[in-house]
């Protein structure tokens, strides 16, 4: 016989109201401070948009848009490619998800799609967190936890990663922003950035071939500011010389001096940089990614720079975006 009771409780809860859905782009998050204003996206934590007084300062993307070409995600627990997706760990082989098809790559972690909680949020900060499961190509288990932070100085995020179980987990971590100098494209800005050595790689498949002198390749060499014009890059650098506070730093301008600075930390001894080719009018060469890395590229295979985050180990990372009046 049927319950009745059931079958009303039944019906209530199959009509009664239903939470509006979520943005594509995740649950957003705003925080402000003077004329600074940035935009948090749920799905990996992302920078969906970050403005001086109205001004972009990384080129951003819709609230209600699945992000486009890693605008501002945070990328964990390796940053760029582990090359075939495939790794040594300690021993053992690893397939990682090939999720770079056209080269054949494991591209920027397993984050960048998750789902990230909010845990604390006010005016001017907000901090969120996800934990990472285990799976076949990574079995281990990390708790990740960022921070966005407003003030006179700009944005400054900072990523916790700790180890929630056994073995030794390799990680590396990285922002990946688009920075804008201001009007115009990546042709008509200068890029600063004191580094002294470049990672050459094949021109097919971005495989890292070994470290040079940024005076051995032509437009390598932005030590004293350097007009990037037409030129490509998608390489990372490294032997980056200390600024004020000692910490590393990019600035990118317009022709007036004004612009965006990025700085970070030692611990953070690679950045990435590319030009932002695209075959899409709208995309192509619109902003500069600026990437600081604990590691360089396919770091899973060489070890070099690599993290080994014990149980109940962690490891942290920071780096800050300015404007540059």
């Amino acid at each position: 016989m049927s319950d009745p009771t059931r079958a009303s409780s039944s019906t209530t809860a199959a009509t009664g109201p239903v939470d509006a859905p979520l943005p594509l782009s995740g649950r957003a998050s705003t925080i402000e401070h003077g004329p600074y204003r940035a935009e948090i996206a749920g799905v990996g934590a992302t920078l969906r948009a970050l403005t001086h007084d109205g001004r972009d300062l990384v080129v951003p993307f819709g609230v209600d848009e699945v992000r486009p070409l890693y605008r501002g995600a945070l990328l964990a627990p390796w940053p760029n490619r582990v090359v075939d997706g495939l790794y040594d760990d300690q021993g053992v082989e690893r397939q990682l998800p090939i999720t770079e098809v056209e080269r054949g790559h494991a591209l920027h972690g397993l984050v960048q799609w998750a789902e990230w909680d909010v845990e604390h949020h006010t005016p001017d900060r907000v901090v969120l967190a996800t934990r990472l499961a285990p799976s076949d190509g990574y079995p281990y288990r990390l708790d990740l936890r960022v921070e966005y932070r407003l003030d006179d100085d700009g944005l400054h995020t900072t990523v916790l990663a700790s180890n929630a179980a056994a073995g030794r987990a390799p990680y590396g971590v990285a922002p990946h922003p688009y920075l804008v100098a201001g009007e115009g494209r990546v042709d008509d800005w200068t890029l600063t950035l004191a580094a002294d050595g470049y990672l050459e790689v094949t021109d097919d498949r971005l495989v890292p071939l070994g470290v040079h002198g940024v005076s051995e390749r032509d437009g390598f060499d932005f030590r004293d500011g350097r007009l990037i014009g037409d030129l490509f890059v998608d390489h990372a650098f490294t032997d980056v010389a200390a600024a004020a506070g000692g910490r590393h730093e990019a600035r990118v301008t317009t022709a007036d001096g004004t612009g965006v600075r990025m700085s970070w930390g030692r611990e953070l001894p690679w950045v990435q940089v590319h030009t932002g080719d695209r075959p899409e009018p709208e995309d192509d060469r619109r902003g500069l990614a600026v990437e600081p890395m604990t590691c360089p590229p396919d770091a899973f295979t060489s070890g070099v720079d690599l993290v080994h985050l014990g149980p109940g180990e962690s490891h942290e990372a920071s780096w800050s975006i300015a404007a540059i009046v």
